[in-house]
């Protein structure tokens, strides 16, 4: 192929220059998203006291990254309380940055510091492209990547998605330069590539499968007398990868195994939380463990990948499940992805189908591992936002490019359909923005609608406060409700938001501010996630349903709601008054615990949380006639819920119940 021209790598310039405009346009629209205060404050920590056990769920690379604009600052610390790892950062992390960025100008600052990663990714792109298809195919691609909505939400977060993403792109280029013409420096670059993706994030371990299948296809499209030796050059490569890649891990993790330094320890540790795990996950883990192969904290999230899979509710096409399902991703991608681009996903199928598209081996490289991420996707039951799967809009956008320049050198009918459909792609992600996080194609009623069949980071991932704060100051003196999926990890009042909390999943550990009432008067706002329950694991046990059919007054930033008016609402009032029940438990206050249960089982009598709450007050205070009432009917209650979410409650309460009897 020959050198690329300048007027090439000038007009990708350009779209790069381009890219980076939008994303800082964003940035200064968006709050702190659920995640990220987590992320920062650990990337600090890890900077200045080697402390990797805040965040084990993510590999050091992007923290460190993003927080390089920290590392001459003298930044207030809060004091470390040794609390269950998840708690410890989340809660220091919110109370770090409303303490040292209360305007927002270091946030502003990390996340330009993240944006190299969206850069990284557009050059790759770019550069992919130009090799495997030619110059042309690059740009196209590269086109498609800056005006494609999911990237674009995903570019300015201090989070790992996009650096996975790059990272993963950046690996399989590396290999197939190797593949195609093996030398020490391809070999180096892929190893290096290879640990940065598993320093980035834990599903960079998929990287095995994807090297292993690609190595298949390069022997099966060598020359038959050329594959015994193109075995064992591909395999050898791929074992010296991986000690490349294990030892740049390790160098993320400073050579050392334990999570924190002298003084601190893991909560709870390793062991412990590798305890119920089972079969070939804890054999994996605890030999990993005992022979100090990877480092603790690595290991510490690896762990975690497993119960983050069952433990999460999802929401899907306006309904609550206890867990994922396999069909989210497909149902997710044909909602956020652009109608242009899955018309050009079609025409790169005519290619192939007309053998327009001859570079079989080269096309392999986004085939193999689109199929593989995808597939390990759909099985995986995290099913909380398109971004776990971003990787795949980059090949998406090298396939098309590939296709659609195919046809395009042979009719220009194509040439003059595909560009309608490239041109269709931009404006439905220009026709929205700055509200990428958001998105929905056309098909589905757009992005107005998207929390209908979506929530989470596909929709509304907290990032909404500045907006908010807008509309509080376009409506002086009008009381106002909030009910936000960040809190308390997140507060509105760090942005000057003076509404009242409601509680939602997420709420109960802190008592609100204000005890909620049967009756609220004023502005109702809904974070989506809130308003669809997407946090809970049946639609029976969202407190806002009825909203979910009521005419709104008007949306924020597409993902909060608002309703104007009188509102009944013993459901949350309810809810509020379960989680200070438990609260009180948690700190030995059972007398005061029992008033709180029975207020909320005065405001819904048959509610399961209510009678549940009041079951364990009683308990607590060795009423156990009372509680066994009390679980009777919570037991009835959690017997009406779906099949799928039964199993989260019921065999708990027929525990107690037992236990009850026995006694």
């Amino acid at each position: 192929m020959n050198k690329l021209k300048i007027p090439a790598w000038s007009f990708a310039g350009g779209l790069i220059i381009l890219q980076m405009i939008l994303v800082a346009i964003i940035v200064h629209g968006e709050s702190l998203t659920f995640d990220e205060a987590d992320h920062i404050f650990a990337g600090y920590m890890m900077w200045h006291s080697g402390d990797y056990g805040l965040n084990p769920e993510h590999p050091p690379l992007v923290k460190l990254v993003a927080t390089l604009p920290l590392l001459q600052e003298k930044l207030w610390v809060p004091p470390l309380k040794q609390r269950w790892f998840k708690s410890e950062a989340y809660r220091d992390g919110r109370d770090f940055m409303e303490r040292n960025d209360p305007g927002h100008g270091l946030l502003f600052r990390m996340r330009l510091a993240a944006g190299v990663f969206a850069v990284g990714l557009s050059v790759m792109v770019f550069l992919m492209g130009s090799k495997l298809f030619g110059e042309s195919a690059g740009l196209l691609a590269l086109l498609l990547v800056v005006f494609e909505p999911n990237v674009l939400a995903n570019s300015d977060l201090v989070t790992t998605d996009m650096g996975v993403a790059f990272l993963f792109l950046a690996t399989i280029y590396c290999f197939y330069r190797y593949a195609r013409k093996p030398s020490v420096i391809h070999l180096l670059l892929t190893g290096l590539a290879a640990g940065l993706t598993l320093s980035a994030k834990h599903s960079g371990i998929l990287l095995a499968p994807m090297l292993l299948g690609l190595t298949l296809v390069e022997i099966a499209c060598a020359e038959r007398g050329r594959r015994k030796r193109m075995a064992g050059t591909l395999f050898g490569g791929i074992a010296a990868t991986v000690i490349v890649a294990v030892v740049v891990l390790w160098a993320f993790y400073g050579f050392r195994y334990s999570a924190r330094p002298a003084g601190l320890v893991m909560n709870p540790t390793l062991s412990e939380y590798a305890a119920p795990l089972t079969g070939m996950n804890s054999w994996v883990i605890g030999h990993l463990a005992n022979w100090r192969l990877l480092p603790e904290s690595y290991l510490m999230g690896m762990t975690d990948i497993h119960y983050a899979a069952q433990q999460y509710p999802i929401f899907l096409l306006g309904h609550d499940y206890a867990h994922g399902v396999w069909w989210y991703f497909p149902v997710a991608l044909s909602i956020k992805t652009t109608l242009g681009l899955m018309g050009l996903v079609v025409l790169a199928g005519v290619a192939l189908i007309n053998r327009r598209l001859r570079q079989r081996r080269e096309l392999a490289y986004l085939v193999v591992p689109g199929a593989i991420y995808l597939t390990v996707a759909i099985l995986s039951g995290m099913n909380i936002g398109t971004r776990h799967v971003l990787f795949l809009y980059p090949l998406a956008a090298l396939l098309v490019a590939a296709g659609l320049t195919a046809l395009a050198r042979h009719s220009r009918r194509w040439l003059w359909i595909g560009g309608g459909l490239v041109v269709f792609h931009v404006i439905s992600a220009i026709a929205i923005f700055p509200a990428e996080m958001a998105y929905g194609n056309e098909a589905w009623g757009g992005t107005a609608n998207t929390h209908k069949y979506l929530s989470d980071s596909s929709v509304d991932w907290a990032q909404q406060l500045p907006h908010i704060k807008r509309w509080v100051d376009a409506h002086p003196g009008e009381e106002c409700w909030l009910a936000y999926s960040a809190y308390p990890d997140l507060r509105p009042q760090a942005y000057g938001i003076p509404c009242h909390p409601l509680p939602t999943a997420h709420t109960g550990g802190e008592v609100l501010p204000v005890e909620v009432p049967e009756t609220i008067h004023g502005y109702l706002l809904l974070s989506a996630d809130d308003l669809e329950a997407c946090d809970w694991p049946s639609d029976q046990l969202n407190v806002f349903e009825r909203f979910r059919w009521m005419p709104m007054a008007e949306q924020i930033d597409h993902s909060v709601f608002v309703y104007h008016g009188d509102f009944h609402v013993p459901e949350a009032a309810a809810l509020g008054a379960v989680q200070k029940s438990y609260i009180l438990l948690r700190e030995h206050r059972p007398a005061e615990a029992l008033v709180a249960a029975k207020r909320a089982v005065a405001l819904q009598p048959e509610n399961l949380l209510a009678q549940t709450a009041l079951g364990d007050a009683q308990t607590a205070l060795g009423d156990k006639n009372s509680a066994r009432a009390a679980y009777e009917l919570a037991l009835a209650a959690a017997q009406r819920l779906g099949a799928d979410a039964q199993p989260l409650f019921v065999p708990d309460l027929e525990r107690k119940l037992a236990s009850m009897t026995s006694s």
